[in-house]
């Protein structure tokens, strides 16, 4: 359900982030993003996302190649406390893009309501956003996100300004949102063990500029624990050899994995 070809990206200053990127995401698939510091994650999600045109290459969406930012995905930024507008109630801010869907205030106070139950917060739709905790307003985010039905959800960091014990938590409403609904997502993370546990496939990038230098698959239960997920020894070998490949493991450069192969294969 998403295609991109070929994608590069060099700024104004010269500065080449991205080189040559191909990678396709299948309906309802988890995929996790990572790679160094300054690799190009983010500046490939504002490119999916339509908020930024690439230089070379081209973004599909359901076989439609995006030319601007399209009306079926939704985006949740790291940075919660900029994303969400402190004058409107948790409620309204969730509901607020659902105008672009045509709905009556009813319907869109339903929605909001709804997508506030699923992530935990069925009872703080009157508060505002300043009288919640940093995990919470992230799931206002999610919510505002859930509640607008998107076909592609991508996170860009979405979980890294919050202690290591809620980013847990939201690690756990992701796999079970991601459970009811069966939505795509498409999550760039720092955290490698954030990205096995999640993910069905980890995507690894090089350094600047950025290219998928692996394609890992998880193999693993798709009912996930933070503690027994951890603990398996898929997991740990898996989470070894997405940290090698950040690192530049010469011996293991350019290694591309199939879905049918180990990652020690």
């Amino acid at each position: 359900m998403l295609e991109i070809k070929n994608l590069t990206h060099v700024y104004g200053d010269g500065y080449k982030a991205l080189d040559d990127v191909n990678l396709s995401v299948k309906a309802g698939e988890l995929v996790s993003i990572v790679g160094p510091s300054g690799c190009g994650k983010s500046t490939l999600m504002r490119c999916i996302a339509g908020l930024q045109r690439p230089t070379g290459g081209e973004v599909s969406l359901d076989d439609t190649r995006l030319e601007g930012v399209p009306g079926n995905l939704a985006v949740v930024f790291q940075d919660y406390s900029r994303s969400l507008f402190p004058w409107l109630t948790v409620r309204d801010n969730v509901s607020l893009p659902l105008r672009r869907h045509g709905k009556n205030r009813h319907e869109r106070r339903k929605a909001a309501l709804e997508a506030l139950e699923s992530v935990g917060l069925a009872d703080a739709g009157q508060k505002y956003p300043w009288q919640l905790s940093g995990g919470m307003q992230q799931r206002v985010a999610i919510a505002r996100a859930l509640a607008y039905r998107p076909s592609l959800l991508l996170m860009d960091e979405p979980f890294g300004s919050v202690d290591a014990q809620t980013r847990e938590d939201l690690e756990d409403l992701l796999l079970r949102v991601r459970g009811n609904d069966g939505m795509t997502i498409l999550l760039v993370t720092h955290d490698i063990d954030e990205s096995v546990y999640v993910g069905d496939r980890v995507i690894v990038l090089t350094t600047a500029p950025g290219h998928v230098c692996a394609e890992l698959p998880v193999d693993l239960p798709a009912e996930r624990d933070q503690v027994a997920t951890r603990e398996l020894p898929a997991f740990v070998h898996l989470r070894a050899e997405v940290g090698r490949l950040i690192r530049g493991d010469q011996s293991r450069r350019g290694v591309r994995l199939s879905a049918g192969e180990s990652p020690s294969g």
